[in-house]
């Protein structure tokens, strides 16, 4: 089984665990997609569903880690490759003077990735008839497994210490959405100026596009280095039914603000998430590519992980042949056009741990 097939499959039906703390906490919830995992496979490190109800069903099991940390994993029982988990992270045993453990302010993602929800909170979570239906950002902040808000100098003495620590290459700073105005981008430009003054780490900011594009510049200016805005689905029916408030904002205005946005931070360095599995057809997701591809954005697809606590939490995730269906012509297209994870400065895209497409861009 090649690579690429083994991460798809474990992405679509998830893993199975002997030990769940094994290496890095795994993490439940958030503003974007969680329950996952970080496993290394075949020298990637890539996000499995670990907590989710397919993932309890998976055929994929992952016996307790040897002593040299590798496991064994097995589909139906059989062994079928070994695999890693990376370690918890120092950082992780700090906490602030305020007594806040530095993982409720920021975790680890992938192998080498800081990620914060600077504003755990979103206008449109609270009600049904607004809510992106497949996030889960109000979970860990239910759970108490993070802080409301993440000031700035919590951001920057936690992003410093993981930097010293454990050799973090670059930062994710994300938001609920706080208002129809600016879309968080206010607060993600004081955030990664703070950062930014603390300690030399690539950033990407992720917002929704702002009603004054000029907040490109002043994100820039602050010290972001890359932007994500997520459209999460492309079809306008799937829009207004998987994300009903969201969805007010047209493609339109995305595409408009993804051009503007790219000519401020460069080609390449300006990305979005499109969730395959909320109901788009492949066709439809390709077409969308081939437009952000044009205006030098990257095209982050990766699949639906239904999370515990929303209201999809019960839908069934993309297949792996869903997935190779779209991941494989897309990065044949990447490659074509010169526009890689491995040359963005910071974010998802660059990590690539929740999808199989830098692996598809290799082959």
């Amino acid at each position: 089984m090649t690579s690429s097939t083994l991460i798809s499959e474990l992405q679509s039906l998830g893993l199975r665990l002997d030990d769940v703390n094994a290496g890095a906490l795994s993490r439940r919830g958030g503003a974007g997609p969680s329950d996952h995992k970080a496993v290394t496979i075949d020298g990637y490190t890539v996000m499995v569903p670990v907590h989710t109800g397919g993932a309890a069903r998976s055929p994929f099991f992952a016996r307790r880690p040897e002593r040299n940390g590798m496991s064994v994993l097995e589909r139906d029982g059989v062994a079928i490759a070994r695999v890693a988990f990376p370690r918890q992270p120092r950082f992780y045993a700090l906490s602030t003077l305020d007594g806040i453990p530095y993982w409720k302010i920021a975790t680890l993602h992938g192998r080498d990735v800081l990620a914060t929800t600077v504003l755990q909170d979103c206008i449109r979570y609270t009600n049904r008839r607004t809510q992106c239906q497949f996030c889960a950002i109000g979970e860990s902040l239910k759970a108490n497994r993070t802080i409301a808000r993440k000031t700035p100098e919590q951001l920057a003495e936690v992003a410093r210490a993981a930097v010293l620590l454990d050799g973090v290459k670059h930062a994710v700073l994300t938001t609920g959405t706080p208002n129809v105005t600016d879309r968080g981008a206010a607060v993600l430009c004081e955030s990664a100026a703070a950062i930014k003054a603390a300690v030399d780490l690539p950033l990407q900011a992720q917002c929704e596009p702002p009603d004054d594009f000029g907040w490109f510049e002043r994100l820039r200016a602050a010290g972001v280095d890359a932007l994500g805005m997520h459209l999460e689905a492309v079809e306008p029916a799937v829009r207004a039914r998987a994300m009903p408030g969201k969805a007010k904002v047209p493609v339109s205005y995305y595409l408009a603000a993804f051009e503007r946005a790219a000519a401020v931070f460069g080609r390449g360095q300006v990305s979005t998430y499109i969730l395959a599995g909320l109901g788009d057809a492949p066709e439809s997701i390709l077409t969308m590519c081939r437009t952000l591809v044009a205006l030098g954005v990257y095209p982050f697809v990766v699949p639906l992980v239904p999370n515990s606590g929303t209201p999809l939490e019960h839908a069934p995730p993309p297949s792996a042949d869903f997935m190779r269906g779209i991941l494989e012509p897309l990065g044949a297209m990447l490659r074509e056009a010169r526009l890689v994870s491995a040359d963005i400065k910071a974010g998802c895209g660059k990590c690539g741990a929740c999808s199989s497409l830098s692996v598809f861009e290799r082959a």
